[in-house]
């Protein structure tokens, strides 16, 4: 437990980013947040250091990643195949099982140390459900959750032609997040058609163009999404 809360988080948008640049500096603040906790485990209370947190926005060139959960024939294509399509693969450490990050797709990373926050894993992927969840809503279209199956849906009541919009797999230590969500804005939706998308086999993927039959100002969509997430949080950004 802290004995400083701290709210604020530093929020980066690091653009179009190699999936593995990406990664190791996610790792990089994770290992140094955690470091901090143990520290302050041996200090006093008037000697304890805050821990940070970060909100890490970005795009990837197509890419592939196995969590930890994952099935790896649920990537249905060859090495060479990936090299026609310019995708790689990568097998993580995240929960979950298989998706695809490309471009035209919001991928956030919160790292996120959730002492300063609840800490309740369950109740913080739900927030990051909300947060996406209200960002559609601001376009008019009408998510929510399907029991038993982590991310953000359309048609999550009848369920006559369920669609994912929105990815989550995250990662956490000692409280310490990493990982996170990934939003179809604009993205190219025939590279999901390469996977079992998170080992569903029988539900469909979307996205906010698809859906509303035009594209998407990034910019625009990404603001939204992290005031929403900012408000859930009760964090300064």
């Amino acid at each position: 437990m802290n004995t400083l809360i701290n709210k604020n988080v530093h929020f980066q948008d690091l653009g179009l980013i190699d999936y593995q640049e990406a990664w190791d500096y996610q790792e990089k603040i994770f290992a140094e947040t955690i470091s901090i906790k143990t520290a302050n485990r041996n200090l006093a209370a008037d000697e304890q250091l805050s821990t940070p947190n970060y909100l890490l926005f970005c795009q990837h060139p197509h890419v592939y990643t196995l969590g930890k959960s994952g099935k790896a024939d649920h990537l249905l294509l060859g090495e060479d195949d990936l090299v026609a399509k310019q995708a790689k693969y990568y097998k993580i450490n995240r929960g979950g099982d298989i998706t695809y990050h490309g471009p035209g797709q919001i991928v956030g990373y919160p790292i996120f140390d959730l002492d300063n926050f609840f800490t309740d894993i369950h109740r913080y992927m739900r927030t990051l459900e909300e947060a996406i969840i209200l960002t559609l809503a601001d376009y008019g279209l009408n998510a929510g959750r399907i029991n038993g199956l982590t991310g953000v849906w359309f048609d999550y009541e009848e369920q006559k032609n369920p669609r994912k919009i929105c990815a989550l797999g995250v990662k956490s230590s000692r409280w310490v997040t990493m990982h996170g969500f990934a939003l179809n804005v604009n993205t190219d939706l025939s590279y999901f058609g390469n996977i079992v998308p998170c080992g569903i086999e029988d539900k469909a993927v979307t996205s906010i163009a698809a859906e509303l039959g035009r594209d998407l100002d990034m910019q625009e969509v990404s603001d939204k999404l992290k005031n929403h997430l900012a408000g859930l949080f009760h964090m300064e950004l």
